[in-house]
């Protein structure tokens, strides 16, 4: 039995990846939490899964940034990442900050119960794309794009920004002051060499981090 602890904001999707997982003999959904503080409180009080499925736009600490906690503290949960991002925003530092695997939450529900069982195992589990941008990552060296230089939180940033939110709701969407939020815009700007919110914009749609008309 492959046990499973889920870590989403929102309640209906985690209600659904919880029904969908319940759905399989194999795998048994032990705890949920909204966010890394009900998440510490889950592990101090059911124990370490054998997977984590976690989302990676949580308030507060990002998937990302509870990805390199976990790293760090030597867990031996490994971790399923599942978003809303496509594979080309987030996939790669997923995995290079220690996820077994990506999955999209618009996706095939059978997809997660495979990857579950597949990151239960102990094997990492890619798609098809995320395999194709493995391998051209590694054909291509020396032509790291200039947003790959960005700290995860300024990278969720542009993309927010290229989306069209507010810094107001980019700043209550991550449970950041609006201060902070602009301290990540300015960081941006400076290192892609850009000017203003609509250069962002164009420079995330020519990258691919959000899509164009």
């Amino acid at each position: 039995m492959i046990k499973v602890l889920l870590c989403d904001d929102h309640a209906l999707i985690r209600r659904g990846i919880r029904d969908t997982l319940s759905d399989a003999p194999d795998i048994q959904v032990i705890g949920e939490a909204g966010d890394y503080g009900e998440l510490r409180t889950l592990m101090r009080t059911v124990g370490e899964a054998d997977v984590l499925v976690l989302d990676i736009n949580l308030p507060g600490r990002s998937g990302l940034d509870v990805l390199h906690v976990l790293k760090d503290e030597g867990t031996t949960m490994r971790v399923l990442v599942v978003s809303m991002y496509p594979e080309d925003q987030y996939a790669i530092r997923a995995l290079r900050a220690g996820a077994f695997g990506y999955v999209n939450k618009g996706g095939d529900p059978a997809v997660i119960v495979q990857a579950v069982r597949t990151v239960g195992q102990g094997r990492k589990y890619v798609t098809p794309e995320i395999a194709q941008m493995l391998v051209e990552s590694l054909t291509t060296p020396g032509a790291e794009a200039a947003h790959e230089k960005l700290s995860d939180r300024e990278l969720q940033t542009l993309v927010m920004i290229a989306s069209g939110k507010r810094l107001s709701d980019i700043a209550e969407e991550l449970t950041l002051s609006p201060k902070t939020v602009s301290v990540y815009r300015a960081r941006v700007l400076e290192k892609l060499g850009l000017s203003n919110n609509s250069e962002m914009t164009v420079y995330a749609i020519r990258n691919g981090l959000v899509g164009g008309e």
